[in-house]
This record gives C-alpha cells, structure tokens and sequence, in this order.
C-alpha cells in the first residue's frame, strides 16, 4: 500500500497493491494492522456507511461536533471528487481544504481524521461511495458548513447545477458554525 500526504497533512492518499492476472485483479481494501503500520494511526471503525449518488450530487460538508468521527473514504463506482476541511481553530490550516479524486478505476481511499468536515461532489454518471467511521452517527451532534462558502473557497468541478439536500442548502457559512478547539 502507497501511503501519500494531502494538501493538509493529517488527511492521507492511500493507494492498495493491486495484483493482476488473467482472471482479473485482487486488493486489500483496509486491513488494520497495515494501516496502523503505515499511518500511526490506530483507528478503531465502528461503523460502515454507502451512498449512491448521481452526478452533480454534492454532499457535505458534514462532521459532528461531539463524537467526533475519523473516516475511511473509497468509491466501489464511478468517480467523486473528495474534499476534506480543517474545522480546528487552534490549526495553522484552519478553513483550508484539500481534495481528491477517488475512483473505482483508482482504487484510491481518503483518511479523513476528526476535526474536519467532508464531501464529495460526483464527477460520473453516478457512483457509490463507502466509508467507515470511527464514531457512530449521532444525528444531535451532526453539523454541517456550507458546500460554497467562499471564506472556504472549494473549486467544485461541477457540470451543471448542484444536487443538494434541504439540509446542505440550509448549512451556515464558517464563521457562523459550530467548529472545534
């Protein structure tokens, strides 16, 4: 596994070894030990979520403010553009953001660690998009920022108008939502 730094250091690439022949190809999606080995992080996930999306869907960006969630991002189908935000305040990156695009093709995977939002905006027909997390959803806890908040300034790169949810329409700016310490 190829373990590469994001734009903001503590959200990390990470690339399987994927061994092919003529019946097709194998890789190992998460194993624990290995992650830990290659990241010194030793996460504990708790909980597996999916979503099918089609394009232009853009979800996020969301976090909860107490039972914070470390999360372990890969798309089974299709392609989305991933984003992770710094929501720390004491941070030297706090309100910047890194992205990556994550494939079915690519096989890439994105550590998202506590203390920042996420999204994803798809780029392809649809795509299916799983992750683990390191807390449960609390939905009391959940927040979210707003998708286009230009303090933050994500390039989305979107083909038409964004799909939304009433509740990432309606999410606060930065400098009105609930952050961390």
């Amino acid at each position: 596994m190829k373990i590469t730094p994001a734009a903001l250091r503590e959200v990390i690439i990470l690339e399987p070894d994927v061994f092919k022949d003529e019946r097709g190809h194998f890789f190992e999606s998460f194993n624990a030990r290995r992650f830990a080995e290659l990241t010194g992080i030793d996460a504990v996930f708790v909980q597996d979520n999916q979503s099918r999306s089609q394009r232009n869907v853009v979800r996020g960006l969301h976090y909860q403010i107490r039972q914070t969630q470390g999360k372990l991002v890969r798309v089974v189908a299709g392609e989305v553009l991933d984003v992770a935000v710094d929501l720390r305040r004491s941070s030297p990156s706090f309100g910047a953001w890194t992205s990556v695009v994550l494939s079915a093709a690519n096989r890439r995977q994105t550590w998202i660690p506590p203390g920042f939002a996420h999204g994803f905006a798809v780029l392809s027909e649809s795509a299916e998009v799983l992750y683990k997390t390191t807390d449960y959803f609390a939905p009391e806890h959940a927040r979210a920022v707003r998708w286009n908040d230009p303090a933050i300034g994500i390039k989305w790169p979107l083909t038409g108008l964004p799909v939304l949810s009433e509740k990432d329409r309606a999410a606060p700016l930065l400098a009105d939502a609930d952050t961390f310490e």
